[in-house]
């Protein structure tokens, strides 16, 4: 009896393992997708001007913040550049820190979010607002047959027809354990921004800053 009892512990020890391992790997991986599933979730509830759950995953006082850092860093930078030859640069940089405080007001909210991480950061120019993020491509209308004998109308509507601007390229993963960065880029000679998310508790992500000089 005593022996039965022995073996049937034997064997279900190795099955809790198991079972701890399994638990194990699944949190890990779970952990590990977290900032990508937070990223996912952000971006579509910004496109789809989701206010509540936006707010799940941005922290706004720390974006508002970061916005005003960058924002002042790029006239910095804009003015350092321009300033000394270009009285007028000079007096459009003043300008735009003077308009700090609306400029960062209009970015930290859904709207800017969404045209965060859409690649369309603020320029820090005098009454920035947000761009309107591109919806999904409807199918283009067919273009009407030139008429015959008519090439400057051919080619007027080949100008019309031009296509349009490619969304940015974006890249995406850990710079340390707490902080997850995606960077976005035009075109290969085009400056490139960053978003930031940072780890609130285990599993928790939120966009907390942006780098506009990555």
């Amino acid at each position: 009896m005593a022996v039965s009892t022995r073996t049937r512990r034997s064997g279900i020890r190795p099955l809790i393992v198991a079972l701890i391992a399994i638990v194990v790997i699944a949190l890990l991986g779970f952990g590990y997708a977290s900032p990508y599933m937070a990223l996912n979730n952000l971006k579509r509830a910004a496109d789809a001007r989701d206010v509540q759950t936006v707010n799940e995953y941005v922290d706004f006082p720390a974006l508002r913040e970061s916005l005003k850092q960058q924002v002042t860093g790029l006239l910095t930078r804009r003015l350092d550049a321009h300033g000394s030859g270009n009285p007028f640069a000079t007096i459009g940089a003043m300008i735009g820190a003077a308009l700090i405080g609306p400029l960062v007001d209009a970015y930290a909210t859904p709207d800017g979010v969404a045209a965060l991480l859409n690649g369309m950061p603020p320029r820090g120019n005098p009454g920035e607002r947000p761009p309107v993020p591109p919806v999904s491509a409807a199918p283009a209308p067919e273009p009407a047959p030139p008429v015959a004998g008519n090439t400057a109308n051919g080619t007027a509507n080949n100008e019309n027809n031009a296509t349009p601007p490619q969304p940015p390229q974006t890249t995406a993963g850990y710079r340390s354990l707490n902080e997850f960065v995606v960077t976005y880029q035009h075109g290969a000679g085009d400056a490139r921004y960053s978003a930031i998310l940072r780890r609130e508790g285990l599993f928790t992500w939120k966009l907390a800053a942006v780098n506009l000089n990555e």
